[in-house]
């Protein structure tokens, strides 16, 4: 397997390289100091390389736009120049050849979607005992000595190819295509690339001047460049330049993206979260890095937008303006010209990005609809009570010239905002009759009037109406008719906003009510009925009648009404009371809509009822409505509207009011043949309702695949040996699992097959070729990665019916939720890329409500969640939830557990009394600091990822808890753990970590307190048992872990009720680690066994323990099977 990184290299493009596992994780051991730069030891060599990155196809282009209209018009005198002759310049980067093999970009021989050049490159990675540690996407199928040490960043050459900017963007735009697995490093390269061509989708570019090189400009960069990270395989290579005239200096055409409003923030968001291996080949601070990629990707893709377009042709372009503009679509950019010439087309390019771009105080544009008439509104809504009927308003138009009343103007008010503060606005007015009487903007600008002319003038550059306005001396607003209003809201608002400016438009514009919509009536020819409880199911092939309504907001229009609202022939009108847009295509689209009725399949009415259908020839679908089950489904609602479904006889649990809704609702989509996303609140028993749903299965119904983290394997093998005993469950897992004809034996023998996700990785054939009934994924967020070879392996699988199972659907973004939705039900949200651009762009970057409203409507139905804050789940939960939460053992601590039995247990055979009971007791301190983590008994300072179940437990937890925004106190009793759990925490999520230990003065410790309980305080505090257990107000936190058990209830009572007290407002978790098959779960099963003797039997601790004899040591410490995972 290989796992691919992105190195940016600022100036030059883009490295990438790869891990590969078949590769030795260890470098050889060399005498004496480490160079400074070494071969990386299991980087992939180029062309396995090049394999991995050949896609199935590029990208699909997007649509060239009829001309890159750019986010601000040119100055008056760079427009006269002309469009840019044709010639060797406008050469785009689709026909730019390879040096190497004179072959295009993608063709065969070529390394994947474009030109690339082999050789190395110097990357700074994070190093442990002289050899690079292992990305977090590389999965090791050899199981290895855990490596031990402290972490450095060290040299290490890898093997890479090299791709100029115009081929890193085909190549990051296709980064799912590829065969390897995506690092993180070059898919947040990906988001970049796919930014940088959104802006030039959007037009937010602007043409500019750059020096040929970048010393030109920076003579130290010169330096910089004089190592550079990558190497060509031939040697470093000069690069022929065509010299400049006599007298001419050359330069740079470049586009550079605008950033201005969400879109700067997003920039900022992308530099924040660069991972370190972006920029692991050089040392420039992530914003500089993000800056030079986001220039280099735009500027490419800006080139290939204007390469599809048609260039006027031409002869050779002469002087500096005419030279830059054929400049700008070649595929190199370069041109030469005067340098006086020169520097005064550089200096009016730089005030034009800066007139753009903006300052502390913007224009404001606010509409202002006409005042409501009655008397006007009566005789204008041509679906009002009035005897003449809807055409009398053309009519009443008509005898007035053509014009309407001046009831009927619009008006756009012109002011003055704060950028950083919206609300502080001052109107137009004020300014021009007052201008030192501005307290709002005061310290912002010294003078109002010019800057309001300034920015009213630079709007006008993008929306040109404004030139009325600006023709008087102090210019305060500019009145509309209708069709100029519309204007503005469809094509003005939207630029000018885009821009940066300030924009209100009236609230009921982007309101669906004051838009014509549509109503899918859907009628099943069965009879409704109980779905959830029916043994047959509705399909997805089975054929319904439907028929179309029309309706604006909540009123159904007929035929009639649309053809009378078609015969206005004006955008905007107050119809009954409110202005609603008339556009003539969805008009037309509408009456189409009446006219048909007939019957489809489920699948083809889920498509248009769920479908994002909202264009300029089509109707948004507002509701739709069938009876019976279907009905159920398409409400969004079909949990809270089924009956409770009772769990079978052979489920032994009892099931909450909310989990046997859950249950109905978890039947009922498997009627349908459809799949689901059960993400219910984490505590809100997730697990049970599956159980409940599987052991409902009747005998005939063929065999379940329950995919889940190693972690959890062995709690779901409790968990269905407590409540649903009957089910015969098989584990697929480890070194001896069953093969071929084997494995089909043992899967049809059994009800509920358990494996991990890296077994159904491995063996994604075998599992394949089985007819599985249902398919079941636990912490879904595995597969959150669409590309990864784990997620591909799991979707692959075939099934009748799947269930994603999470408590956090969304961990990043909402590329998380396309991939688990694409588990549960394929092709629901459509290619990954129409995904993206509908929904995820508009969502994370724009926060556009109307997308995040579709998106809802979309999955609703397939997804269910309820939160503990929910009241309806609130009255059906105690105030307290306790769990005891079992984890594996990994082999290195089953390795250390062992040794550490056989050593107590040789030595105690000799000793006895005061000696004995010491050795007894040393020996379970030293067994439960095994099962905490290896590294605390080794006491080495080695890393602690990946070496201890219980930590990937407690992960695996916080980020839930995390992700819902709550916290956690984590209890142990071993202060120096606290002290490892606390740096590693830390590191993991990022997130500033407390640690409270004895050693904690009175005035410390009371800050840290203060600090936990603050609304902004850190959402993490490990507390040593003895210092934190007693005396503390904590009830910031809701969930409590107690990593390690004291195994005397009142202490570790005491210690919850840190969280469980007066001023706790949330219900409490509380969970109790315990290592299956070790001495920690033996000793809990004790307890609740002779619960009323727990006080007396180990109210003193572990004391009773050494009183046992050597027999019965020898049992209470053994490890069982099952203990240890993979």
């Amino acid at each position: 397997m290989l796992v691919i990184h992105g190195a940016w290299l600022p100036g030059s493009g883009l490295a990438v390289w790869a891990e590969d596992t078949a590769l030795p994780a260890q470098a050889p051991r060399r005498p004496g100091r480490a160079p400074r730069e070494r071969p990386h030891p299991f980087a992939a060599d180029p062309t396995a390389l090049a394999a991995a990155l050949d896609p199935a196809g590029p990208p699909p282009a997007d649509p060239p736009p009829a001309d890159l209209r750019t986010a601000d018009p040119p100055p008056a005198d760079l427009r006269t120049a002309g469009p840019p002759p044709a010639g060797p310049a406008t050469a785009g980067p689709e026909t730019t050849r390879s040096a190497a093999t004179g072959r295009p970009p993608g063709a065969p021989g070529t390394t994947g979607p474009g030109t690339a050049e082999a050789g190395s490159v110097l990357l700074r990675l994070p190093t442990r005992a002289g050899s690079p540690v292992d990305s977090t996407e590389l999965v090791r199928t050899a199981v290895a000595e855990p490596v031990r040490g402290s972490v450095t960043l060290a040299g290490w050459r890898a093997p890479a190819l090299r791709y100029a900017p115009a081929d890193a963007l085909a190549l990051l735009r296709a980064t799912g295509d590829h065969v390897g697995v995506p690092g993180a490093s070059l898919r947040h390269l990906a988001e970049l690339a796919e930014f940088a061509a959104d802006l030039v989708r959007r037009g937010r570019v602007l043409p500019g001047v750059a020096p040929s090189r970048p010393e030109d400009d920076d003579p130290g960069a010169l330096a910089a460049r004089a190592e550079p990270a990558f190497r060509p395989a031939g040697g470093p290579t000069r690069a022929r330049r065509r010299p400049a005239r006599t007298g001419a200096v050359t330069a740079r055409a470049v586009w550079r993206p605008l950033l201005t409003g969400a879109d700067a923030a997003w920039a900022r968001s992308l530099a924040l979260a660069l991972p370190p291996a972006a920029r692991a080949a050089g040392d420039l601070p992530p914003g500089a890095v993000v800056a030079d990629a986001l220039d280099a990707l735009t500027d490419a893709a800006a080139r290939a937008a204007l390469t599809r377009t048609t260039p006027t042709r031409g002869g050779r372009p002469t002087g500096a303006v005419p030279a830059w503009l054929a400049a700008l679509t070649g595929p190199a950019g370069e041109f030469t010209a005067e340098p006086g010439a020169l520097a005064a087309l550089r200096a009016e390019l730089d005030d034009w990005q800066r007139d753009a771009a903006g300052g502390a105080v913007r224009a404001s544009f606010r509409l202002v609809e006409p005042a409501a008439d009655p008397i006007g509104d009566a005789l204008t809504d041509p679906l009002g009570d009035v005897p003449a009927g809807a055409r009398d308003l053309g009519e009443a138009v008509a005898d007035q010239g053509g014009t309407l009343p001046d009831a009927a103007r619009w008006r756009v008010e012109f002011g003055l905002q704060a950028a950083d503060e919206p609300s502080l606005i001052v109107d137009a007015g004020q300014v021009w009759r007052s201008p030192h009487t501005v307290p709002a903007l005061a310290g912002r600008l010294d003078s109002p009037q010019e800057t309001l002319l300034a920015e009213l003038g630079r709007a006008s550059r993008l929306w040109p109406e404004l030139d009325t306005a600006l023709r008087t001396a102090t210019p305060e607003a500019l009145e509309l008719d209708v069709e100029g209003a519309h204007r503005f809201l469809r094509d003005g608002a939207p630029v000018l906003h885009a821009a940066g400016f300030g924009v209100l438009v009236p609230s009921w514009w982007r309101r669906p009510s004051s838009r014509l919509g549509a109503r899918l009536q859907a009628r099943s020819r069965t009879a409704p009925g109980t779905v959830a409880a029916a043994d047959g199911g509705l399909g997805l092939d089975a054929l319904v009648d439907y028929r179309w309504e029309v309706a604006l907001g909540d009123e159904p229009l007929t035929a009639e009404e649309l053809a009378a609202l078609a015969e206005l022939k004006t955008p905007l009108v107050r119809l009954r009371g409110r202005w609603v847009e008339l556009d003539p295509g969805r008009l037309a689209a509408g009456l189409r809509m009446l006219r048909s009725a007939g019957e489809l399949t489920v699948a083809d009415l889920l498509r248009l009822g769920l479908a994002d259908a909202d264009s300029d020839d089509t109707l948004p679908v507002l509701e739709v409505t069938a009876d019976g089950a279907l009905g159920e489904l398409l409400s969004g609602q079909a949990e809270r509207r089924l009956s409770p479904l009772d769990p079978p006889p052979t489920f032994t649990g009892t099931l909450r009011p909310y989990q046997r809704r859950g249950l109905a609702w978890l039947a009922f989509l498997q009627s349908l043949g459809l799949g689901g996303v059960l993400a219910d609140d984490m505590g809100l028993g997730k697990t049970v309702q599956l159980l409940a749903l599987i052991a409902g299965d009747p005998p005939t119904a063929g065999p379940t695949l329950l995919v889940c983290p190693m972690s959890l394997v062995g709690n779901w093998q409790r968990e269905a040996a407590r409540f649903a005993p009957t089910l015969r469950v098989h584990v697929h897992h480890g070194a001896d699992r069953a093969r071929r004809d084997g494995f089909a034996a043992v899967v049809h023998a059994a009800d509920l097959v358990l494996t991990t996700y890296s077994v159904a990785t491995r063996d994604a054939v075998e599992l394949a070729g089985i007819d599985w009934h249902r398919l079941v994924v636990d912490e879904a967020q595995a597969i959150k990665n669409a590309a990864t070879r784990q997620a591909e392996a799991v979707r692959s699988l075939p099934a009748r019916h799947r269930v994603a199972v999470t408590g956090t659907p969304v961990e990043n973004r909402l590329a998380d939720l396309w991939s688990i939705m694409q588990f549960a039900n394929p092709g629901l949200l459509g290619p990954a890329a129409s995904f993206r651009k509908a929904y995820a762009e508009p969502i994370e970057r724009h926060g556009d409500a109307e997308a995040a409203e579709r998106l809802r409507r979309m999955t609703g139905p397939f997804v269910l969640r309820r939160l503990k804050t929910d009241s309806s789940i609130i009255s059906d939960l105690p105030e307290k939830l306790e769990m005891e939460v079992l984890c594996n053992l990994t082999a290195e601590q089953a390795s250390l557990y062992r040794a550490v039995v056989d050593d107590m247990l040789a030595r105690i055979e000799s000793s006895d009394g005061i000696e004995r009971r010491g050795l007894v007791l040393s020996a379970m301190t030293r067994l439960k600091q095994v099962c905490n983590h290896p590294a605390q008994l080794l006491r080495d300072g080695s890393a602690l990822a990946g070496r201890s179940g219980k930590l990937a437990r407690l992960e695996e937890i916080l980020d839930e808890v995390l992700a819902a925004g709550e916290r956690a106190l984590l209890f142990t009793q071993y202060a120096e753990f606290g002290g490892m759990l606390r740096g590693h925490l830390s590191a993991r999520f990022g997130r500033e970590v407390l640690f409270l230990h004895g050693g904690v003065g009175k005035a410390d410790r009371d800050a840290m307190v203060t600090r936990f309980q603050s609304a902004d305080g850190p959402p993490l505090f490990v507390l040593s048992l003895k210092a934190g257990g007693t005396g503390l107000t904590l009830t910031a936190a809701n969930h409590v872990v107690h990593v390690d058990r004291w195994w005397n209830p009142a202490v570790e009572d005491q210690a919850t009720d840190r969280a469980f007290r007066i001023g706790q407002r949330r219900r409490v978790q509380v969970r109790k680690f315990v290592c299956a098959g070790t001495v920690e779960e033996k000793v809990a099963a004790m307890i609740a066994e002779k619960r009323s003797l727990a006080a007396s039997v180990v109210g003193s601790g572990e004391q009773w323990v050494t009183e046992l004899s050597t027999e019965r040591l020898r049992e209470l410490f053994a490890l069982e099977a099952g203990a240890v995972a993979e």
